[in-house]
C-alpha cells in the first residue's frame, strides 16, 4: 500500500497506462543575427498553431464537461496572449541570439521557478498551466508528435507523474477508471475535472515508490483514503471487489432518501442545505434534496478569466441560482479572496502570513466599487427568489457597520433607478474568527442569521494554517476549544433570538451531529455530496439521546476523547457506512 492523498472520491481497479515525461534536449549552439526574423516568424507560427489545437481542444472537451469548466483552456490561450511572457521570449532571443525553441523553454523555466518559491499553494499549481501551454509550444517548434494516447479500446488507470489539463481531453469518460500521479495538488485543474468527471483521483506519490509503477501493472486505488496498492494479492482484490460493489448499493439506498424528510427518529427537523460554488452544482444539489444553498463562494466567478465580472454577468448567476432553487434560501457570500484564494489580474500584497493578512470583508470594504458591483448584482437578483447576503470573515463591529451602509448606499441606488429588489433581504455574516465569537452578543442585534465557517475557524482557535502540511495533523474540529467556541456563539445567537447555522466541513461529517443536536443547531450547509450520507445519520438519530451529551463533553480534554463520546451517539449502521 502506498499513501496519497485522495483528490477525487471512489473506487477504481484495473490496468495501468503510464504517460511518459517530456524530457526536453536542446543544442546550445546560437543563431546567427540574420536569422532572427526567420526564428520570431517560427515562434509566432508555433503560437498560432498552439492556439489553433488549443480552441480545438475546447470545443471537444465542452461536451464532457460544459462551458464553465472549459474556461480553464481560456486561461491557457491568455497565457500565448500574455505580453509579459511574449517579452521574456522576444528578449532572450534578441540579446542572447538564442533559437525560439530555447527561449520559450528558459522563459517557461523562469516563471515556473518563480512560481514554485511562492508559498501559495494556488499560484504553485498555476505553474502547471504555464507548464501545459509551454510543452504545447515546444512541440510546435520542435515538430514532435502528439504524447502517447490511452488505449480505446480497453479500460485503464492513468499513472503521471502530474498531469496537465489538456491531457485529460484525451481520456474517455468510459475507459478512463481513474487518476493517479506522483505530484499535484487538491485545488489544482485536474483535480477540479477529475471530480467534475467523476473519476477518482489520488495524488502525492512522489518519492513515496519503491519502484515505479509500470505500463499493465494492476492497480487499485482509493480516492476516499487516498491510497493506492500496485499488483496486489487476490485476497485485496477481492475485498475491494466487495468494497466498491458495497459503495454502489448504498450510493442507490441513500439516494432514496431525498425526498424524505430529514427529521430525527423523535422528529426534530433540519434544513440540510448545500453549499456551491457554480450554478452547475445545484441540479445535484435539488437531486440529492438540499433545503437550499446555505453558502454560495462567488468567488470562482472571479477566477480563472482575465478581468473582474461585471454587474450583469454576476446578476444573472444570481438570479439563476434563485430561479432554479423555486422558493428555497440562497446565502450568497460575498467575494471571499485572499489566504489561499488569489486572483491573477487582481494584484494582492505579498504577506508573510497571508491567511491573517489581507482577505475577504477587508478587501471589498478598501475597493469599494468592487464591492457595490457585486451587492447590486445580488440585490436585484433577490427579486427572483429567496436570496440572503453572507459577509466574510467579519472581526469588529466597526466591518459590519461599514459593509451595511455601502449595502445600504447601494439600495438607494436601485430605487433611484427604479430597478425591483427585495427591500427586507436578509443579511448575516461569517462566525470563522475568534475575535466574532467573542463579541457575538454585540453583532447579533445587526444582523439577521449567523453562519459559522468552521474550516477557518478552527485554523484560527487552534494557530493551525489548514494549508500547511507540517502541521495538518494539528488541525483537529473536535478540539475542546472549538466547542467551547461554538456553544458561545450559539447561545448568544439564542440570547438575540437569532438563526444560526454551520456551513464548514464540521456540518458534512456525521460524527459532529450529536453536537448540532446537543446545541439545537437545526440549519446545515455542506457539500452536495455529504447531504444524504448525514441525512441518513439524522433519520436514526435522536434529539433526546442527545440533549444530555453536552456534560459529557465538558469533561473531555482532547478531541480523541471527544470524537469517542460522539461514537456513542451514533447508529452502528451508520458507523458502517
Amino acid at each position: 500500500m502506498v499513501e496519497g492523498i485522495g483528490a477525487s472520491s471512489g473506487i477504481a481497479m484495473g490496468n495501468a497506462f503510464v504517460i511518459p515525461t517530456w524530457e526536453w534536449d536542446f543544442p546550445d549552439k546560437l543563431i546567427d543575427v540574420t536569422d532572427l526574423a526567420y526564428e520570431f516568424e517560427r515562434l509566432y507560427d508555433g503560437i498560432r498553431s498552439s492556439k489553433n489545437e488549443i480552441e480545438h481542444i475546447k470545443q471537444e472537451f465542452v461536451t464532457v464537461l460544459g462551458e464553465e469548466q472549459t474556461s480553464i483552456f481560456d486561461a491557457h490561450l491568455a497565457i500565448l496572449e500574455d505580453p509579459i511572457f511574449m517579452s521574456e521570449v522576444q528578449g532572450i532571443m534578441q540579446r542572447q541570439y538564442k533559437a525560439a525553441e530555447v527561449a520559450v523553454k528558459e522563459a517557461i523555466d523562469k516563471f515556473v521557478n518563480m512560481f514554485d518559491l511562492l508559498d501559495d499553494q494556488y499560484m504553485k499549481e498555476r505553474a502547471l498551466d504555464i507548464k501545459d501551454v509551454g510543452n504545447r509550444l515546444l512541440k510546435h517548434l520542435l515538430g514532435v508528435l502528439e504524447d502517447t494516447l490511452p488505449p480505446r479500446d480497453h479500460p485503464y488507470i492513468v499513472v503521471a507523474k502530474e498531469l496537465i489539463p489538456s491531457q485529460m481531453v484525451h481520456l474517455d469518460p468510459n475507459q478512463a477508471l481513474g487518476l493517479v500521479t506522483m505530484l499535484g495538488g487538491k485545488t489544482s485543474h485536474v483535480a477540479i475535472m477529475a471530480r467534475a468527471m467523476g473519476v477518482p483521483y489520488v495524488l502525492g506519490l512522489e518519492g513515496k515508490l519503491s519502484t515505479p509503477i509500470q505500463n499493465g501493472d494492476f492497480l487499485i486505488i482509493d480516492g476516499d483514503e487516498g491510497v493506492v496498492y500496485v499488483n496486489p494479492s487476490e485476497e485485496l482484490i477481492e475485498r475491494y471487489t466487495i468494497r466498491k460493489s458495497l459503495w454502489h448499493k448504498q450510493h442507490e439506498q441513500l439516494q432514496a432518501l431525498a425526498e424524505v424528510p430529514a427529521q430525527t427518529k423523535d422528529g426534530a427537523a433540519f434544513q440540510l442545505a448545500a453549499n456551491i460554488s457554480t450554478v452547475k452544482d445545484l441540479e445535484l444539489a435539488l437531486r440529492n434534496g438540499a433545503s437550499g444553498v446555505g453558502l454560495f463562494r462567488t468567488e470562482f466567478l472571479y477566477m480563472d478569466r482575465d478581468s473582474l465580472p461585471q454587474e450583469e454577468e454576476q446578476f444573472t448567476v444570481y438570479r439563476q441560482a434563485a430561479e432554479q432553487m423555486g422558493g428555497k434560501p440562497v446565502v450568497i457570500r460575498t467575494l471571499d479572496i485572499g489566504g489561499d484564494k488569489s486572483l491573477d489580474y487582481f494584484e494582492l500584497p505579498e504577506e508573510e502570513n497571508p491567511s491573517l493578512g489581507y482577505r475577504a470583508i477587508r478587501i471589498s470594504l478598501d475597493h469599494t466599487d468592487l464591492f457595490k458591483t457585486q451587492l447590486r448584482a445580488i440585490l436585484r437578483a433577490s427579486h427572483y427568489g429567496r436570496i440572503k447576503i453572507l459577509y466574510p470573515m467579519i472581526s469588529s463591529i466597526e466591518e459590519l457597520d461599514k459593509a451595511n451602509t455601502i449595502l445600504e448606499s447601494v439600495k438607494q441606488e436601485l430605487r433611484g433607478e427604479s430597478i425591483p429588489f427585495a427591500h427586507n433581504i436578509e443579511v448575516g455574516i461569517m462566525i470563522e474568527v475568534p475575535a466574532a465569537v467573542i463579541i457575538a452578543e454585540l453583532l447579533a442585534p445587526k444582523v439577521d442569521f449567523f453562519s459559522i465557517g468552521t474550516n477557518d475557524l478552527v485554523q484560527y482557535i487552534l494557530a493551525v494554517d489548514r494549508m500547511n502540511e507540517t502541521v495538518a495533523h494539528l488541525y483537529d474540529p473536535f478540539h475542546p476549544a472549538v466547542l467551547r467556541m461554538l456553544k458561545r456563539t450559539v447561545e448568544a445567537a439564542k440570547t438575540a433570538n437569532l438563526q444560526v447555522s454551520v456551513c464548514g466541513e464540521m456540518a458534512g461529517d456525521i460524527r459532529a451531529l450529536p453536537i448540532w443536536l446537543a446545541l439545537g443547531i437545526t440549519d446545515l450547509s455542506m457539500s452536495v455530496q455529504s447531504i444524504l450520507r448525514v441525512k441518513n445519520s439524522l433519520l436514526q438519530s435522536s434529539l433526546k439521546e442527545c440533549s444530555a451529551i453536552w456534560r459529557e463533553l465538558d469533561q473531555c480534554s482532547s478531541g480523541k476523547a471527544v470524537v469517542e463520546v460522539l461514537n456513542k451517539y451514533l447508529h452502528p449502521d451508520v458507523l458502517a457506512t
